[in-house]
């Protein structure tokens, strides 16, 4: 095992956490639902808390993102193989951040996207989270591993 291989599998296992639960705390469903009136979690109702929060991991996962692709190229593994949950977890990934992009820049002031746009963006981006989440739930489930 690689060093900070371990250290890598904490932070992406946090960065995901927190983005997942920040991602659904930007819609309403923690208030509707009387999940923020449970003690220390009313900061999930607050719509620009859980915004920045998200913002920032995804920031430590564009990051870690990086780290991992430029590690891979200069290591010497590259004699292992990506398995089918690697390539589905990095398509996945990918679209996040690239439908994450746009969604960032539709936040924007002065930036106006058609009304079919920004529907499109937010049900990509929900469907590359629902892909990502059930890719690793069954890679957790079944000990798969990115690599063979």
């Amino acid at each position: 095992m690689r060093p900070f291989s371990k250290t890598r599998k904490y932070i992406y296992f946090i960065t995901l956490f927190f983005i997942t639960l920040t991602g659904f705390g930007q819609m309403p469903i923690f208030k509707r639902y009387y999940i923020a009136d449970v003690p220390g979690l009313g900061w999930l109702a607050q719509f620009y808390v859980t915004n920045r929060i998200h913002y920032i991991f995804a920031i430590v996962l564009i990051a870690l993102a990086v780290y991992v692709v430029v590690d891979y190229l200069l290591s010497g593994e590259r004699r292992y193989g990506i398995t089918l949950s690697g390539y589905l977890k990095i398509f996945s990934i990918a679209g996040l951040m690239a439908s994450g992009a746009f969604m960032v820049v539709k936040n924007l002031p002065d930036i106006h996207f058609s009304h079919i746009f920004i529907i499109a963006i937010d049900l990509t981006h929900i469907v590359f989270c629902m892909m990502l989440l059930g890719v690793s739930f069954y890679t957790l489930i079944m000990k798969k591993k990115w690599v063979n």
